[in-house]
């Protein structure tokens, strides 16, 4: 009997390491990478080199979009710039919407792509050809169904852009809409950019979003452009960046002024097809990406379930709710700060959920991938 109360004893202590490791784990990135975006200091004041710009936008079918947005950014407040479309085998009626934008607009510039029933390409090779006929060193790029927040968007974007600063990650954001699924979007992309964020400004840049992000467009040629993984259908920009960025040649902006705003998937079915995209490109990050990523990760589920176990347990139940209700104050308070930072607002009441809920979303997604592809390779 005595031998069975010793194992007993011996395994709730085993849990309890594991809650008191996972905890200390956690508090470390709230406190050492999070908490760099709610502390670091930034200024709208605008310093404009006058350095002309490229601004990039790959479409397809997106006319209305284009028609909606395109004026907002070929209304910038800046001196020298062009706008350079890539029409990307649409079928709709894009070339008669940038047809009308170019009479009024003489920064409007486009080429196309047309379709090819013997060949099938990704934004890649959009992406790539709009670079290759940009006129200007200083690239900036967006989607079709982004608009910037502002007439001073490529002003604060581009005065990052002094040596040996090669490269400026931004902010892109999601409209906000009634819904539980519009509130989760809007968490995740905000959780998402707390991380690359926070982590290139402790000197660990690992990735962009393509909705609002800056780059040299010798960088781009020098490293063979998306040459490494352009069988990936995603990956121009969070593998391109993981790829080049390094803590010397990498900056962030995220005034208010510098943010651009997207159309959110409107459907559950359109996030989890979106989400399941974009997750196929973290296992080819580089080892140190997927070690910082995957202990956050890691250390968030054991935090979880190890806390569930020893309340239901009932062993050492006091101290188990104080380091829980510490973990939860630090993450409500730097999240909270972050949150206005990053201008997200009606988020917070819900985040305490939301991240669990946004783990066990991707872990889902993840799994997807994984039995897909098996699938796949099995035919």
């Amino acid at each position: 009997m005595s031998f069975e109360i010793d194992q007993t004893g011996i395994y709730w202590i085993v849990v309890a390491g594991i809650f008191l490791l996972s905890f200390t784990v956690q508090m470390f990135y709230y406190l050492y990478f999070f908490l760099r975006l709610t502390i670091h200091r930034y200024s709208d004041t605008i310093v404009s080199s006058g350095k002309p710009v490229s601004v990039i936008i790959c479409a397809r079918n997106e006319a209305n979009n284009l028609e909606n947005n395109l004026p907002y950014i070929l209304e910038q407040d800046y001196p020298d710039y062009e706008v350079i479309v890539v029409n990307d085998c649409s079928e709709d009626h894009t070339e008669e919407v940038l047809a009308r934008l170019k009479e009024k607009y003489s920064n409007l510039r486009s080429t196309i792509l047309k379709k090819d029933v013997k060949f099938t390409h990704g934004k890649k090779l959009a992406l790539t050809i709009g670079i290759k006929s940009a006129l200007y060193e200083y690239l900036l790029l967006t989607d079709a169904d982004c608009r910037p927040s502002s007439p001073l968007w490529i002003s604060q974007m581009q005065k990052h852009f002094v040596p040996p600063n090669e490269i400026v990650l931004g902010y892109g954001s999601y409209e906000r809409k009634p819904g539980l699924l519009n509130k989760l979007l809007r968490f995740d992309t905000f959780f998402i950019a707390l991380q690359y964020l926070s982590f290139a400004l402790a000197g660990f840049p690992y990735m962009g979003v393509g909705r609002n992000l800056a780059y040299k467009r010798s960088l781009f040629f020098e490293n063979k452009g998306f040459a490494s993984h352009l069988k990936l259908e995603s990956g121009d920009d969070d593998l391109f960046i993981n790829q080049v960025a390094s803590k010397e040649n990498t900056e962030v902006e995220f005034s208010h002024l510098a943010h651009t705003c997207s159309v959110p998937p409107e459907s559950w079915a359109e996030w989890y097809g979106q989400k399941r995209r974009h997750l196929t490109t973290g296992m080819h990050y580089s080892r140190s990406t997927r070690f910082l990523l995957g202990m956050e990760m890691i250390s968030r589920l054991l935090f979880y379930i190890s806390f569930i176990m020893l309340i239901f347990s009932q062993v050492y139940i006091l101290y188990i709710i104080g380091l829980f209700l510490i973990r939860l104050t630090t993450s409500v308070l730097i999240l909270n700060s972050g949150m206005n930072r990053l201008n997200e607002k009606n988020l917070l009441l819900f985040s305490p959920i939301f991240d669990i809920f946004i783990f066990l979303f991707n872990t889902f997604c993840v799994a997807s991938n994984l039995i897909f592809q098996k699938r796949s390779r099995w035919r």
